[in-house]
C-alpha cells in the first residue's frame, strides 16, 4: 500500500513540476509575445489606465488628458489641435500615434526606463512611471504666423535657428484636430475616414513629410558647388551662357523668365532667376561635384529624423548631362521637403556651417526634472565660409534688388531666393510658390531664422509666383515673430 501511495505522491510531484514549469514559460519566454497579443486587452487597458505626459510649447502645454469614465481610462486632449498637428501628431486609442507622439512614446506614455528611480527597477518590478513631459523647440508667435500666413493654402512652412538647428516653426495646411481620432467608437471611425479621403489631405505633414520640385530656390545649392568647385572664382563676372540654351545632347532649349540672362554674371543669376547660366553651371560641376554637393545640404539622406522621420529629398545619382541641368535650376526629379530647403537657407545664413535640425529641447519627468536634453551638432559643412558669404551677398541683393522684394524688413538683413516649382503632365498644373530666406537683426552677431514657404494652390499667376508673390510675404511675417517685430 505503501508503495502506491509513494507512486500516486511521484506523480503528483511530477505534475506539479509540469505545472510550475508551464507557468515560467508562460510568464517568463513568453510574456512578450503575450504582451503584443492583439487579443490580450489588459495591455491597452494598462496603457490607458494613468494620464499621458504633456507637450510644451513655449512653456505651455498644447496637449491633456480627459478622465472618461470608461475601461480605457484617459483620453488625449489637444488645445489648438489644428495649428499643432504638424508637431505633436495624434494618440489615439484606436489608431495608435504619429509624430512627437509616436517618436516620444516611452517618455509620454510613462515606459521608458529613463523614468525610473533605478536602473533596470521597470523591468524588475514590470511597473511604469508617470508620463513624462517633451519640451519642444517650437515658437508660438512664429507657429501662428506661418499658420495664418497660409490661411487654409494648400502649404507648409518650416524654420529653423541657423546657429542651433532648433526648428522655430513646423506648420502644414489645410490641417485638422488631432482630438478627433483620440478615442474609440463610430465618432472616430468616421472623423478617420473623412480625414482620409479628403483631397486637400488634411493629415500630410506636408512640412517633413512631402516632397516638392524646388523650382529656382535649387540655385542657391547649384551656386555654392559652383563657387566651391571653382567653376566661378568671381560670382560679379560673366559667364559664357547663351540664353536660350541648348541642353547638352538634344535640340531642347531652356528658357529663360527673366530679362538680360544673356552670359549673365553668378550674382545677376542668382537676383533675377536666371535658368539658362545655372542649368549650365551645373553641368560644368559635373555630375559627381553636384551629387557630393547636394548631399552636404541633406539630399539622398534617408535617415534624417527630428525626432518623427523627415521624407528623403532627391538628386540623382546617375543622370545624363541635359537631366543634370534641369536638376541643377530645381527641376526633372529633383524633389525637397519644406525643411530640407530651410536647411540650405540656414546653411547660407551661418556661414555654411549646417546644424543637425531638431524639434525636442528635453524630456523631463512629470515634476519637471530633465530626463535628456538635445544640443547643437554640425551636420554637414555645406560649403566653405568664402562661399556662404558670397551668397548671403547675393540672397541680400534678391530682396533688396530682384525678385524678393516683399520679403523686405526696414532696419533688418534679410536675404533670399524665390522659386517656381513646375508640375502636371507638360508643367500644366498651377505652379508651385517658393521661398526660401534668412534674417539677421542689426544688433545681432548671428541670424534669428531660417525659413522655407511652399504654397501649392498660389492663386497668382507665374510672373507674381516667381516674384515672391505668394509666399514670400508668410516668409517675412515669420521672420517678423522671429525678431519680436
Amino acid at each position: 500500500m505503501i508503495r502506491y501511495i509513494r507512486r500516486a505522491a511521484a506523480l503528483c510531484l511530477l505534475l506539479l513540476v509540469a505545472l510550475l514549469l508551464n507557468a515560467a514559460r508562460i510568464q517568463v519566454f513568453e510574456a512578450d509575445s503575450l504582451d503584443h497579443n492583439p487579443a490580450n486587452r489588459r495591455v491597452t487597458i494598462t496603457r490607458y489606465s494613468e494620464p499621458r505626459g504633456n507637450i510644451l510649447v513655449g512653456g505651455k502645454s498644447v496637449t491633456d488628458t480627459e478622465d472618461t469614465g470608461e475601461q480605457l481610462k484617459y483620453e488625449r486632449t489637444y488645445k489648438n489641435g489644428p495649428l499643432y498637428a504638424p508637431v505633436t501628431g495624434y494618440a489615439s486609442q484606436t489608431y495608435g500615434t504619429t509624430l512627437i507622439e509616436n517618436a516620444e512614446d516611452g517618455i509620454l506614455s510613462g515606459t521608458d526606463s529613463m523614468l525610473a528611480p533605478f536602473p533596470l527597477w521597470n523591468e524588475i518590478t514590470r511597473s511604469r512611471q508617470p508620463g513624462g513631459n517633451v519640451v519642444t523647440t517650437i515658437k508660438d508667435s512664429m507657429q501662428r504666423a506661418a499658420y495664418d500666413g497660409l490661411g487654409g493654402r494648400r502649404g507648409a512652412v518650416a524654420a529653423v535657428e541657423p546657429s542651433t538647428g532648433r526648428i522655430l516653426a513646423l506648420v502644414s495646411t489645410p490641417s485638422y484636430d488631432p482630438g478627433r481620432l483620440s478615442g474609440t467608437g463610430s465618432s472616430v471611425t468616421d472623423a478617420w475616414q473623412q480625414l482620409n479621403a479628403a483631397k486637400s489631405q488634411p493629415m500630410l505633414n506636408r512640412a517633413i513629410r512631402q516632397t516638392y520640385p524646388p523650382g529656382s530656390t535649387f540655385k542657391i545649392v547649384t551656386a555654392a558647388a559652383a563657387l566651391d568647385a571653382n567653376v566661378v572664382t568671381d560670382p560679379d563676372n560673366e559667364t559664357d551662357t547663351p540664353s536660350p540654351y541648348v541642353l547638352p545632347g538634344t535640340s531642347t532649349t531652356l528658357p529663360n523668365e527673366a530679362e538680360g540672362c544673356e552670359n549673365a554674371s553668378l550674382a545677376e543669376a542668382i537676383r533675377v532667376s536666371c535658368n539658362t547660366v545655372m542649368a549650365e553651371l551645373g553641368v560644368r560641376v559635373g555630375l559627381k561635384g553636384m551629387v557630393d554637393a547636394v548631399r552636404k545640404f541633406g539630399f539622398n539622406d534617408t535617415g534624417l529624423q527630428i525626432p518623427s522621420g523627415v521624407a528623403k529629398s532627391n538628386f540623382d545619382t546617375e543622370m545624363s548631362d541635359d537631366q543634370l541641368a534641369l536638376s541643377s535650376i530645381g527641376q526633372f526629379d529633383t524633389t525637397a521637403t519644406p525643411l530640407q530647403m530651410a536647411m540650405v537657407a540656414s546653411a547660407v545664413a551661418n556661414g555654411g556651417d549646417l546644424k543637425y535640425p531638431y524639434l525636442v529641447d528635453r524630456t523631463t519627468t512629470r515634476s519637471g526634472s530633465t530626463v535628456h536634453r538635445n544640443g547643437s551638432h554640425t551636420y554637414h559643412q555645406a560649403m566653405s565660409p568664402r562661399t556662404a558669404v558670397q551668397l548671403r551677398r547675393m540672397m541680400v541683393d534678391v530682396v533688396e534688388q530682384g525678385t524678393g522684394a516683399n520679403a523686405a524688413i526696414d532696419g533688418v538683413e534679410v536675404g533670399g531666393k524665390t522659386g517656381t516649382a513646375q508640375h502636371g503632365i507638360d508643367n500644366s498644373g498651377r505652379p508651385y510658390a517658393w521661398f526660401i530666406s534668412w534674417a539677421q537683426a542689426p544688433d545681432s552677431a548671428q541670424p534669428a531664422v531660417a525659413v522655407a514657404v511652399v504654397v501649392e494652390d498660389a492663386a497668382a499667376n507665374r510672373a507674381d509666383i516667381s516674384g515672391g508673390g505668394s509666399a514670400a510675404p508668410i516668409a517675412r511675417s515669420v521672420m517678423q515673430a522671429a525678431l519680436g517685430k
